[in-house]
């Protein structure tokens, strides 16, 4: 679960929450009841969403227009069907693209791409410590009750 979260290609959190429900099951939610489980959706949906949108706020803070910030986010989608390395290519290129589409100079445009691509390191890391989060809630839960 963990290194799903920093492995694109691997769903980290949706893996920690499906072990925490199969856990949770198997021991009649005992440690793990119905209210802790859902502190660790709402986890594992923050951590989707941080991942979902760092790029186009890293486009936007890299002084990036909205073109940007939708193509970075296009981008990731596209990205998801030649990933790995699609989910870090398409979102610049998609920020880049969305610039020129502004009639940018490609500085600028190139400026918003590499915001991406710095949004998308910070969500990576974001993402990994939320996965981080939700590992140690759940070991600390089993443990203590």
């Amino acid at each position: 679960g963990l290194a799903g979260a920093a492995l694109p290609v691997v769903p980290g959190t949706p893996l920690i929450l499906a072990g925490a429900l199969l856990y949770a099951v198997a021991t009649d939610f005992t440690p793990v009841g119905l209210g802790r489980l859902a502190v660790l959706c709402a986890l594992a949906l923050l951590g989707a969403i941080v991942g979902a949108v760092a790029g186009s706020v890293g486009a936007r803070r890299a002084g990036g227009s909205h073109r940007a910030a939708i193509g970075a986010l296009l981008g990731l989608v596209l990205g998801f069907f030649t990933a790995p390395i699609g989910l870090v290519v398409g979102p610049v290129a998609g920020a880049i693209l969305g610039e020129l589409s502004r009639a940018q100079p490609l500085r600028a445009s190139v400026r918003a791409g590499f915001g991406t691509l710095v949004g998308l390191v910070v969500g990576a890391v974001a993402h990994v410590a939320v996965a981080a989060t939700m590992i140690a809630l759940f070991a600390w839960w089993v443990w203590h009750g």
